[in-house]
């Protein structure tokens, strides 16, 4: 069983984060042996509210959601800490906290943890331009072992539509905490070209 924690914070970006929990349910819906956590920052919700016109939803089919300072979460301890940590989408405040260790709620906890047991982290930081400040942080947190994996869309894969392009970053997100979504829902260079479909809809963009 692998077991996965999103993080959403208060960045721009709530649609990179609700498309990984939904590529995450339809994963483990299609019989992938995958446990999914979630928790959000403070601002999280507001900017969630604010970008999608709904509500952050309490709780999500497949996922657990965790209250930011419920520290009884068992990924707060190392002794079960999970196979990878998504901060989707990271705030350049919580990529601070995470590369000088500070924070005292469970998103930066549950990073620390993913640092100091040498599992997987990755940072889909989303923030333009990046400040000197900014740049520092990504070469401290890489070195302490995250991954920065810049919220940025690809286009080489015939992308038309929003929805095509937040899935480029999300499907790479994924890759790399070890998830693999079903083929064709984009198309990676060097592969045959196929029609994509969403595991959701199963219906062409």
């Amino acid at each position: 069983m692998t077991t996965i924690v999103v993080c959403v914070t208060g960045a721009s970006g709530s649609r990179y984060a609700q498309r990984t929990l939904q590529l995450l349910a339809a994963v483990r819906d299609a019989g992938a042996p995958l446990t999914v956590h979630w928790v959000a920052s403070s601002n999280a919700p507001i900017v969630w509210q604010q970008e999608l016109d709904e509500a952050m939803p309490a709780q999500l089919p497949g996922a657990r959601r965790w209250d930011r300072h419920d520290f009884s979460a068992p990924f707060a301890s190392g002794s079960s800490a999970p196979d990878a940590v998504l901060v989707v989408p990271c705030s350049m405040s919580t990529l601070a906290r995470v590369a000088h260790g500070g924070g005292d709620d469970l998103v930066t906890r549950t990073c620390e943890v993913a640092l100091k047991e040498r599992t997987r982290l990755i940072l889909v930081v989303r923030e333009t331009p990046l400040s000197l400040v900014h740049l520092r942080n990504m070469v401290a947190a890489t070195e302490a072992g995250a991954v920065v994996l810049p919220a940025v869309p690809s286009f080489y894969g015939s992308v038309r539509t929003l929805e095509q392009a937040i899935d480029t970053v999300v499907v790479r997100a994924l890759d790399r905490a070890g998830v693999r979504v079903p083929d064709g829902l984009i198309e990676r260079w060097g592969a045959p070209v196929r029609p994509a479909r969403d595991p959701l809809t199963q219906a062409s963009p």
